[in-house]
């Protein structure tokens, strides 16, 4: 009876550690699975505020630091863009328009939400959750800007959004992700996903490429 209270223990056990052993393996393979997921969701996103800022830059001369400005212009803004009405090869146009007294540029607008982002559609409603991270509680990214002086003493605008590790998986096991941020942290890097800098003029790169 005793050896067989001992074999049943014993099997209790090995079961026991054989679960700790499968969840020390696979945990962190989940984690890291799902932080990938997660990190191209986040920056897919920060990639589309990057694209809205410098469409507003280039109106604008200068970054926003308020998502209700960056969205607005998305969503009302135009972009002005030129063409050529006739090929400079053209003489006969050339001297048609000259005639008429016209430059060879013509001039016209096209809405920024039609233009920014590519290929990808975006609806006004795409536009109004990009202020938010995304696999959070609609958190918001922290976006700053202003301006920087080089070392060669030239004034350039800036601007940097953030998204922190903790926002986006904080809700995944907690000494995972004190290491995760832990890794980050030791190679002076930033602990989530970064586009532009407040302190170094980077051209407007992300952390991730």
């Amino acid at each position: 009876m005793v050896r067989k209270i001992f074999q049943f223990v014993l099997a209790l056990a090995i079961i026991a550690l054989a679960y700790v052993l499968y969840d020390q393996i696979m945990s962190p393979l989940q984690f890291d699975k799902t932080a990938a997921i997660r990190q191209e969701a986040v920056i897919e996103r920060i990639k589309d505020i990057r694209s809205a800022e410098q469409a507003y830059k280039q109106v604008y001369n200068k970054y926003t630091d308020n998502f209700d400005t960056l969205i607005n212009f998305v969503l009302t803004g135009e972009l002005e863009f030129s063409k050529q009405i006739v090929s400079e090869d053209d003489s006969a146009g050339l001297a048609q328009l000259k005639k008429l007294g016209k430059q060879n540029i013509e001039k016209f607008t096209v809405p920024v939400i039609d233009t920014i982002f590519g290929e990808k559609i975006m609806t006004p409603e795409d536009v109004k959750q990009i202020r938010y991270i995304p696999h959070t509680n609609n958190i918001e990214y922290r976006l700053e800007a202003g301006d920087l002086t080089t070392a060669s003493k030239v004034v350039v605008p800036v601007f940097e959004c953030r998204a922190p590790y903790k926002d986006y998986l904080g809700d995944l096991d907690q000494q995972l992700l004190i290491n995760h941020i832990d890794d980050q942290t030791s190679l002076d890097k930033y602990p989530g996903i970064k586009v532009g800098s407040m302190v170094q003029a980077t051209n407007d790169a992300g952390n991730w490429e």
